[in-house]
């Protein structure tokens, strides 16, 4: 497999053979180890020196359902520290068939040209792309498909990226040409520092990796696939709702933010839950679909398409986190409102998690009502869209939006928000954003504890045990849900390890992989100028009481102390 490596600053592309110790490293783990072999620490996140590395997992190509992940990281502009933000879509898949495993973006141009830097089997080349400054992420793709025919598969930024808002994501298309975001972190706005608008890659490779036992990687990747399609909740529940499913779980618990998180729940959650989306994309059909897979192959097929009322299409995959954050957490309980407030942030490029904690803070003083529709569309599609004095400030996150404020209600870790998931009433998360190398980050880990999420104690040991697994899944490449299917389960990822690469890795392997992962995250943290001071969760939720069930953040003090225990660490 080879890595291109494209210099903005030069506009030269080069193209360099994959290094024989980096041949398990994908993802995350790949992520961690260009940033600290190749990136200063300490370098301004926007500047030339950081980079932007877009890679797949290890298991990448050689098709294996839901093990080609994308993956954006580089030193984020939000956080200050690294950042690993990944998506589904195509894109990995068409990489692979031209047997290239990973990009490397350096430099910045001269001038204030934006630039396509398009791949395929014939010809390399980054081509002036200045005719489509300020072009949505929607609009663009069909542009992309015009010009290189609709056998591509996309990676791009919108006006946010451009702008370089802290906010701004990298979004990859789909099988139908949709859009999925790698939006946390700001890789978005990295990718606009670099001056490049999108990346096309033709899909006409025909690169086919090695498999070093094909029988026994059969036998493995059917046993994968049999344990995914014999659980309830990965046959079942997320090709009926998707993500969606969850809302009324954390609504139930009183976990889901609403009103700027002084809410656990919202007295309007069965408008906007799965059940009703699910109802919605039934009734109106057209080019609705409950269940839509975002990569080949994917047979969980957790996302969906939402169609408007003459069934035509409205927006893209409407997740959890956005139903929750851009729903209750703004007082919204219109569906459609929140598709279409889903269709203009990845249209735009940035993310919707980030974007409802930061308009949550500000409607909290007064620049809008909680519930009103039309201004908060206006804030999104008019004041970020456009980068007013209103727009740059929420750009830029709401810890910064916090700040200006001035308030300490600030529902972030690291310098990036809280997921849709109140730590107070999910007390696992108070120890999986704290924690994170990445900012308050869901991906991290969800653990599906059994400890019930009000009790106190014990989340700790449960938590860093997933946030291990996860950590090494996804540096294979693996989809959280996925993991999810195999009940977190390692012989399996192991033994398809084994087959392609002719090992005799047990499930311990896969630990110290991705205990190595995270501690390799935090070694670039600690050395940007992070401390374990900032492995902490805000005081207003270990202050204030979140209604109905009026609780707290109360995880005791050695449960965050003893995460990085020595004698858990000390094999890596």
């Amino acid at each position: 497999m080879k890595i291109l490596r494209a210099n903005m600053s030069k506009l030269k592309i080069l193209i360099e053979d994959l290094p024989e110790e980096w041949k398990l490293f994908g993802g995350r783990r790949l992520v961690a180890e260009i940033c600290n072999k190749e990136i200063n620490p300490e370098c301004y996140p926007l500047g030339d020196e950081n980079k932007l590395i877009i890679t797949g997992g290890a298991l990448a190509g050689y098709g294996i359902p839901m093990a080609d992940r994308l993956s954006v990281g580089g030193k984020s502009p939000l956080t200050g520290g690294i950042k690993e933000s990944n998506a589904g879509g195509t894109v990995i898949q068409s990489l692979s068939k031209l047997g290239i495993c990973t990009i490397i973006i350096e430099g910045q141009p001269s001038t204030k040209d934006f630039y396509i830097l398009y791949i395929s089997k014939d010809k390399t080349e980054l081509i002036n792309a200045s005719v489509y400054k300020k072009l949505g992420n929607h609009e663009l793709v069909k542009e992309m498909r015009k010009k290189f025919n609709n056998d591509v598969s996309t990676i791009s930024i919108g006006p946010a990226g451009e702008m370089k808002m802290s906010i701004a994501g990298v979004f990859a298309s789909d099988t139908k040409w949709h859009l999925r975001p790698a939006a946390r972190g700001g890789m978005g706005a990295v990718m606009g520092s670099k001056g490049l608008k999108a990346i096309v890659i033709k899909n006409n490779g025909t690169y086919k990796p090695n498999i070093s036992n094909k029988e026994e990687f059969y036998s493995a990747r059917r046993e994968f696939i049999k344990k995914i399609m014999n659980n309830p909740e990965t046959a079942v529940r997320y090709p009926k709702y998707g993500t969606a499913a969850t809302l009324q779980i954390k609504n139930k618990i009183g976990a889901l933010p609403t009103y700027n998180f002084t809410r656990g729940s919202f007295e309007k959650a069965d408008l906007i839950n799965g059940d009703a989306l699910f109802r919605l994309i039934e009734k109106r059909k057209g080019v609705g679909q409950h269940s839509h897979a975002c990569m080949a192959g994917c047979i969980i097929k957790c996302g969906n398409i939402i169609p408007n009322k003459d069934g035509n299409f409205l927006s893209d995959s409407l997740e959890f986190e956005t139903m929750g954050m851009l729903g209750a957490n703004l007082g919204i309980s219109n569906l459609d409102t929140i598709a279409n407030l889903n269709y203009e942030c990845n249209n735009i490029g940035i993310d919707t998690i980030e974007t409802g904690a930061a308009i949550g803070i500000a409607l909290s003083f007064g620049i809008a009502n909680f519930g009103d529709e039309k201004e908060i569309s206006k804030i999104i599609s008019k004041d970020i869209r456009n980068g007013t004095v209103l727009g740059q400030l929420l750009g830029s996150g709401c810890t910064l939006t916090a700040q200006v404020f001035k308030t300490s209600r600030v529902p972030a870790v690291k310098g990036q928000s809280i997921n849709a998931s109140d730590p107070r009433a999910h007390k696992e998360r108070a120890i999986t954003h704290s924690m994170s190398t990445m900012g308050a980050d869901h991906t991290f880990g969800v653990t599906r504890s059994p400890i019930p999420p009000h009790e106190s104690n014990g989340h700790m040991q449960i938590a860093r045990l997933v946030h291990v697994k996860m950590a090494g899944y996804e540096s294979l490449g693996f989809c959280q849900m996925s993991l999810a299917g195999i009940e977190f389960e390692l012989k399996y990822p192991v033994s398809l390890v084994n087959a392609i690469f002719n090992l005799n890795k047990d499930t311990e392997w896969l630990l110290k992989y991705g205990k190595e992962v995270i501690l390799e995250e935090r070694k670039f943290n600690f050395a940007a100028g992070f401390t374990e001071k900032d492995d902490r969760i805000p005081d207003f939720f270990k202050k204030e009481k979140l209604p109905p069930f009026n609780l707290v953040v109360d995880v005791p003090e050695k449960e965050y102390k003893s995460y990085w225990d020595k004698s858990f660490w000390e094999n890596s």
